[in-house]
């Protein structure tokens, strides 16, 4: 029996590296699920159930995306039966060369092509109606089109993050009369039926008396039915579960809600969890039903979330979209008694940051959110930038009272001379005291060596690794974070039937967080460079966009179970 189970354990850990959510998990705080996903770690985007960003690539063809330029070019093809509205650049420098005129800036200015906007076809919608494609588009017939406006090409990016398609192609044929062009939209429809999220993997937690378990498993799925009866809608639903501890959640968007330019959505979750606390296992505890734990333990919360959010957004161009929620939940918690630990050389009083029994969290939040990326996972350039702020106040109804503000970014770009793409990622947040513990900022939001949150269930006791030591390693919770980090990208594979592209990725980065606590009163036994919250994450897996949805599989979780400083495993 030791031989197979000795078998089975290998197994588990290989499977648990191999799979791992893209980490769009963590931060429940955020709300219902970014693009439209929970949010993530710090190099994730913020938590909102909202239209994916504006995208762009041609995944799936053998052909290379048809930018502005080509766009014009096509233009050109057709100039002489449609008349352009403006001579080309070849015209007027044709022209000067034969009447000795020299090209001023005036006359260089006249050389984009310019049109007028006949109307506008869309080709091969089979499921999705043509008002949604429509929906995206920022100019109607009767306007001057330029094909030069980089406005179109964000566009194509906006139609193609919606995550209704596999392609989409923007060209111009000639119109009716001279100086009108049609524009022709050619969309390749995905699956309707979109697996946003898997994940698998291996923590080490304990049992509802904080006794260590050294190894159990967790797991999660999130799928999403997009493009309702081609009407936009979204309808989606997750699930978590670990041991002693499940949640689920089923989400709504409407992206142009009864045909205005506003959006809706809204979504509801239900969990029931427990957290652990305490940086080592010495802890000694009395739980709720006066029971006194006092060696190799951890003190244990036993707690349960109920509640929802409703949002509405608007766009305030092609790619920023401005967003306000409202959200309420019911907490029904058990803390224990007391609880104090050995910390810095001195006993300290563990703080558990929840109201014993029922309790209500309110909030409101705002989101700002800015995407020119070239495709929603598998992105080559663009920015993604998100900032929001929550507020929750005792008269909106709520027992906690704490503001909040994030913002994060990222950047990608190509490497010059190879087809590599480079990812730097940057975030920052800050909240003030009151916050319930499961809206702070959690470790294994920032390293990927500690597994992440899945719908606001915490699989991990462990603190995190603490690779340059310091007062790092006394963290779990806090109200100050910040993350830094840079991805090296390498596409491997592409194809045009159910794997779209597979890329191996190397990622590294620096991370902070600490609490209020430590950052007024530091322990004693820290000094100089130990005193400052500075830890080291990394990861190496492949990304992989498939007919199905991303996804991405790591190897950090893995990495994580290698001790340090002498520690155990």
């Amino acid at each position: 029996m030791s031989r197979w189970a000795g078998k089975i354990s290998v197994l588990m850990l290989i499977a648990a590296g191999l799979l791992e959510s893209p980490r769009a998990w963590a931060q429940e705080s955020a709300d219902a699920g970014a693009s439209p996903l929970p949010a993530a770690k710090a190099d994730d985007a913020a938590d909102e159930p909202h239209v994916p960003a504006p995208v762009l690539d041609t995944w799936g063809t053998n052909e290379p995306a048809k930018p502005p330029s080509d766009v014009a070019q096509e233009a050109q093809v057709t100039a002489e039966q449609s008349e352009p509205a403006e001579k080309t650049a070849t015209e007027v420098q044709s022209e000067a060369r034969e009447n000795r005129l020299p090209i001023d800036a005036e006359a260089d200015a006249k050389a984009h092509l310019r049109y007028t906007l006949e109307r506008i076809e869309v080709r091969g919608n089979t499921r999705t109606r043509e008002r949604v494609i429509l929906r995206y588009l920022k100019f109607k017939p009767g306007d001057i089109l330029d094909v030069d406006d980089p406005e179109l090409t964000l566009t194509r990016y906006r139609v193609l993050g919606t995550g209704f398609f596999k392609d989409v192609q923007f060209a111009l044929r000639k119109g009716s009369r001279r100086g009108q062009v049609i524009l022709v939209i050619e969309v390749i429809e995905r699956n309707t039926i979109v697996l946003n999220d898997v994940g698998i993997g291996l923590s080490s937690d304990a049992n509802s008396r904080g006794k260590i378990q050294p190894l159990t498993a967790y797991g999660g799925i999130d799928v999403a039915y997009t493009n309702l009866a081609g009407t936009g809608i979204t309808l989606g639903a997750a699930l978590a579960v670990a041991n002693e501890q499940n949640a689920i959640r089923v989400r709504f968007l409407d992206p142009s809600f009864l045909g205005t330019p506003w959006m809706l959505s809204g979504s509801i979750l239900r969990n029931q969890a427990k957290d652990f606390f305490g940086t080592t296992s010495q802890v000694n505890w009395t739980d709720w039903n006066n029971v006194t734990s006092t060696s190799h333990s951890y003190a244990i919360v036993d707690y349960s979330r109920f509640g929802g959010s409703l949002g509405v957004g608007r766009d305030l161009s092609t790619s920023t979209q401005l967003w306000a929620y409202y959200r309420l939940e019911t907490i029904e918690a058990k803390k224990p008694l007391q609880a104090a630990e050995i910390r810095g050389g001195a006993v300290t009083p563990i703080e558990f940051d929840v109201r014993s029994g029922r309790s209500v969290l309110s909030t409101v939040r705002a989101t700002l959110q800015h995407d020119t990326r070239d495709h929603p996972f598998l992105p080559t350039r663009g920015w993604y930038v998100a900032t929001w702020g929550e507020l929750a106040l005792q008269p909106f109804g709520s027992d906690y009272s704490y503001q909040r503000f994030d913002i994060s970014a990222s950047y990608w770009w190509k490497v010059r001379g190879v087809p590599h793409v480079l990812r730097l990622q940057m975030f920052a947040g800050a909240e003030t005291a009151g916050a319930p513990f499961f809206e702070q900022y959690y470790i294994g939001d920032f390293t990927d060596f500690r597994s992440p949150r899945m719908l606001g269930l915490n699989f991990e006791r462990r603190p995190p690794p603490a690779v340059f030591g310091g007062i790092i390693k006394e963290q779990r919770y806090g109200e100050y974070a910040a993350k830094v980090g840079l991805e090296y990208r390498i596409p491997v594979y592409r194809g045009s039937r159910s794997v779209y592209g597979i890329d191996l990725f190397l990622g590294a980065g620096l991370w902070s967080l600490i609490s209020r606590r430590d950052l007024s009163n530091m322990p004693a036994n820290y000094h100089e460079l130990a005193r400052v919250p500075i830890d080291l994450t990394g990861n190496v897996g492949f990304r992989m966009d498939t007919s199905a949805g991303g996804l991405t599989f790591a190897f950090s979780n893995i990495l994580g179970f290698i001790p340090l400083h002498g520690e155990g495993s």
